[in-house]
């Protein structure tokens, strides 16, 4: 952002809704939109990074505000929707980025509760902050969500992941369909593999075992395999994919789930 990297204003005026924005796709994704000019509500449940995404926005002379909630439930979905009204009195773009593979194994490998815990993880933050925000803006008839899915819907060791991006594929396609006489227009990203970095927080609640690193290994391998441009994407090239949906230039762009994976299909 400090370095003029986005010349264009074309969220000027707008408030942007960005979950899972403390780190990662979410992090990337909230800069850009503030540098576009958005007015960005930092939504995680990890106060210091997200408290450091907000303050990295001011410093370059962007708006954001941080909004504390746990999105797995209803009760922290509803809990966001109120904070970005209050601090801002609309929202025009929601971001809905929280999600990520807690664990890589075959799925007969996996406990029942783990099983329950990824599709917590994956797929109720996305079902939840659309119910949220969504009533807001049927009533202003006027919103762009752009959920965030995965080409992990056709890789291995990730079953209940897959099932939860997948949900969020067609979760995408049915609001497109029921909102659009609203104004309001949903969309898709599915990431490819994406170098997000050393993540602050680990997502298991212990170290990966050397079965778990390489069941892991596999999910790697089989990713860069599958991707034609053979390397991971960054960060921000999920970010502008992202932008790009969420924007006016995409008015006509609705139901579509876009792969940004260097070539793999979903």
């Amino acid at each position: 952002m400090t370095d003029n990297a986005y010349h264009c204003r074309r969220f000027e005026g707008q408030t942007a809704v960005v979950t899972g924005a403390a780190q990662g796709i979410g992090r990337a994704t909230a800069l850009r939109l503030a540098a576009e000019g958005a007015r960005v509500i930092v939504a995680d449940r990890a106060a210091p990074q997200a408290d450091a995404v907000r303050d990295e926005i001011r410093a370059a002379g962007g708006q954001a505000e941080v909004v504390l909630a746990d999105l797995e439930t209803w009760a922290g979905a509803q809990q966001l929707a109120a904070g970005a009204l209050a601090a801002y009195g609309h929202v025009d773009v929601l971001v809905n980025n929280v999600g990520g593979t807690i664990w890589a194994r075959p799925y007969w490998e996996y406990a029942p509760e783990e099983i329950e815990k990824e599709v917590q993880r994956s797929l109720w933050p996305t079902l939840w902050t659309c119910r949220a925000v969504i009533p807001h803006m049927v009533e202003r008839r006027s919103g762009a969500i752009v959920n965030v899915g995965s080409t992990a819907t056709r890789g291995v060791f990730r079953v209940p992941y897959t099932a939860s991006k997948g949900g969020i594929h067609a979760i995408t396609v049915s609001l497109a369909y029921e909102l659009a006489e609203f104004g309001v227009r949903v969309n898709c990203i599915a990431p490819g593999g994406t170098n997000v970095g050393q993540r602050a927080i680990p997502r298991t609640p212990t170290p990966p075992t050397e079965r778990d690193q390489q069941w892991m290994k596999g999910v790697l391998d089989q990713t860069l395999q599958d991707t034609f441009i053979k390397r991971f994407a960054t960060p921000d090239e999920q970010a502008a994919a992202i932008c790009f949906l969420a924007a006016p230039e995409a008015s006509y762009l609705t139901g579509y789930v876009l792969p940004v994976s260097g070539g793999t299909p979903i």
